[in-house]
């Protein structure tokens, strides 16, 4: 079984060399999806414009159907369980630096609020919002294919706009708080950052209230007000998303495993493991059918 552990390689199993800073999909049909999950490792807008599609994104499962919106942010795992066979899809994705060149406040993408499951959104939304984004994408695409002087910054506007289109369609279907403080937004943006860079080396509280300059006590209580979950609970999450993407790989063994997450022992680890989905590491390779 081949893992996908990133965006590059995924879309090197259909030939698609994604090394630039975006890629935008011509919409045609794509025969075989990769059964592996994977990791994102670019920002991603995917539009559903016809059939239906399962799919599996951070261990949630969702159906999706034409005029279905996805965006997503790095980090974000997807899985494609089962898609018809008149399904087709249009993606964008974008590296971040590239996107905000030039730009000073590096949580642009963040404040627009597109990810309202921690790291992405799945919406059906109607076929006028869909249409508007479809639109953009195929005059994205168009100015792409040109190498003119001013190429690259039309791109990023066009992006931008897309993004700013989507923003709009998600900000309509989920409630804002709107007692949320723009400092205390930062520092939780931040804190969800700073755990993607070191989830694999640190998974104490306390690290990351160290590196944010702010006590235990207060990143709890700004994580709560923004997500809803301890900051502990946030670090298990992404510590588990980890290792099922190592644990679909199998030339690893599960006690490499282990140890490239700092656990103290394979033991420790199957103890988190099955604390958090009910299976040993083992069982949940016997269950994907992952074999060595």
């Amino acid at each position: 079984m081949v893992t996908y552990e990133n965006l590059h390689d995924t879309l090197s199993f259909y030939s698609i060399d994604c090394r630039q800073s975006y890629y935008i999909s011509s919409g045609n049909p794509i025969f075989e999806f990769p059964k592996a999950p994977f990791r994102m490792d670019y920002y991603a807008l995917c539009i559903c414009t016809a059939g239906e599609v399962s799919v599996e994104i951070d261990r949630h499962q969702y159906k999706a159907d034409a005029h279905s919106i996805l965006v997503a942010a790095p980090s974000t795992i997807v899985r494609f369980m089962k898609t018809s066979q008149d399904f087709r899809i249009k993606l964008l994705f974008f590296d971040k630096n590239f996107l905000i060149k030039n730009i000073s406040n590096p949580f642009i993408i963040e404040k627009m609020n597109l990810f309202s499951n921690g790291s992405y959104s799945i919406v059906k939304t109607s076929p006028k919002n869909a249409l508007v984004l479809q639109n953009l994408l195929d005059y994205l695409k168009k100015k792409s294919r040109k190498q003119g002087k001013f190429t690259e910054e039309i791109v990023r506007t066009i992006i931008f706009n897309l993004l700013l289109e989507t923003a709009e369609i998600l900000d309509a279907k989920y409630v804002k708080d709107p007692e949320k403080e723009e400092g205390k937004k930062d520092l939780y943006l931040k804190f969800s950052q700073l755990i993607r860079e070191n989830i694999r080396l640190h998974r104490t509280v306390q690290f990351y209230a160290n590196e944010l300059c702010i006590s235990n006590k207060y990143l709890i209580e700004i994580i709560k007000k923004a997500c809803g979950k301890t900051p502990h609970e946030v670090i298990d999450e992404t510590l588990l998303k980890e290792a099922y993407v190592m644990l679909g790989n199998p030339d690893l063994t599960i006690s490499e495993i282990a140890f490239e997450l700092q656990f103290n022992s394979t033991s420790a680890f199957g103890r988190f493991f099955k604390k958090h989905t009910s299976l040993s590491p083992s069982e949940y390779r016997i269950t994907e059918n992952i074999q060595s």
